[in-house]
């Protein structure tokens, strides 16, 4: 069977929770079937190649500077990649894996599987309603996207959704139950078992530096743990358009010396950023939006607890296996693990992690293809 992937962004040129999980589906269907990926051009990749089994077909050089702008994704280069995607039109796939955003995509994507008669099944991390939308584009353009997006993210044959708290979103925006599966292969259970590291008391956050991830009250937890805890040490591990501002709030509260801050590991420091993942005494996230928390699932796939705050979004799923409290008690709770002898006793239900395995790839999407009539 023929698959086209298509996504903005593509790991690991691009770092993110949704590129790390599509470069791992493909990956694994690239196994047992012939797969494409259709992306921007990122820096380090070439306009045709062939990278781990996986056909890549690029266009329209990109950097992070050119898709974020103003701290938020950029309308022009989502307009550009809708654009782009009719370089489709070249090629004749059975199934065509769409990542619903930058949404401004899908109308061509459709308009390719009506004319080949391919299937498109939509890749889907987060629904916005109307009020998310207006808060993230402004009242007049936030509304039109909301509008826009309603009309067009029906347009699949097939959801695959993150989290049952996706799936929900799905169903309330009009979407037939029975077309949304819920899928995140996100451990990758034959390697993290081989990963070996020795404990230390630190505090870990990774991801994209960004408003929404909160990491200035990530920081005031942090600062409040420093008055009691001594010899503390913290790594916040991302990049994003907020690292400015997060390091004139670490020099204003005199915490250079307590916290480090680095990029993301590269692909091929792997194996270093998931020892040092396995070796911290906590992953601590205070993120007001979030999907399903990837890194979150790899920590308790590491054996490494995670600490959220009562608000965190992240799906019940994950929730019920994290220390989850109040963030006015949360320094309170960071101190207790801090202190545990046994970290391990801070995660539940760990029996749940099984349902995020990479090796059920192959299984799920066979079952898939053979419910949308291709097998």
């Amino acid at each position: 069977m023929r698959i086209a992937f298509v996504s903005d962004a593509a790991y690991p040129w691009h770092v993110g929770g949704l590129e790390l999980v599509e470069s791992i589906e493909a990956r694994e269907l690239a196994k047992e079937h012939e797969v494409h990926f259709f992306s921007f051009r990122w820096p380090g990749m070439r306009e045709e190649f062939k990278n781990k089994g996986i056909n890549y077909h690029t266009f329209h050089p990109i950097t992070k500077e050119k898709f974020y702008r103003h701290g938020r994704r950029s309308i022009r280069e989502a307009v550009t990649f809708g654009f782009g995607m009719f370089m489709l039109f070249s090629y004749k796939f059975d199934v065509v894996y769409a990542n619903e955003f930058p949404v401004l995509h899908l109308p061509v994507i459709k308009l390719y599987c009506m004319l080949t008669g391919a299937k498109l099944v939509l890749d889907v991390v987060e629904v916005w309603n109307e009020n998310y939308w207006v808060s993230y584009l402004g009242p007049i353009v936030g509304s039109l996207a909301s509008l826009y997006a309603s009309i067009f993210i029906t347009a699949g044959d097939s959801y695959v959704a993150n989290s049952s708290m996706t799936a929900r979103g799905l169903e309330e925006m009009g979407i037939p139950k029975e077309r949304i599966h819920v899928f995140s292969p996100i451990i990758d259970d034959r390697y993290m078992r081989q990963v070996k590291a020795k404990q230390t008391d630190t505090i870990i956050f990774s991801g994209r530096l960004i408003k929404e991830k909160r990491l200035d009250k990530f920081i005031d937890v942090v600062k409040s743990v420093s008055r009691t805890v001594k010899n503390l040490k913290v790594v916040i591990i991302g990049e994003g358009p907020e690292s400015g501002r997060i390091m004139r709030q670490i020099s204003h509260l005199k915490l250079e010396r307590v916290i480090e801050m680095r990029r993301f590991y590269s692909e091929r420091e792997k194996v270093n950023m998931y020892r040092r993942l396995k070796s911290a005494k906590m992953l601590l996230h205070m993120s007001e939006r979030e999907g399903l928390g990837i890194i979150a699932l790899e920590s308790l796939a590491l054996g490494t607890p995670v600490v959220l705050p009562s608000y965190s979004p992240i799906p019940e799923e994950v929730r019920s296996m994290c220390v989850v409290d109040d963030e006015v008690v949360l320094p309170e709770k960071v101190i207790e693990i801090l202190r545990a002898k046994n970290k391990g006793a801070y995660i539940r239900n760990s029996e749940t992690l099984k349902n995020f395995y990479v090796s059920n790839v192959n299984k799920f999407y066979s079952k898939l293809f053979k419910e949308l009539g291709l097998i």
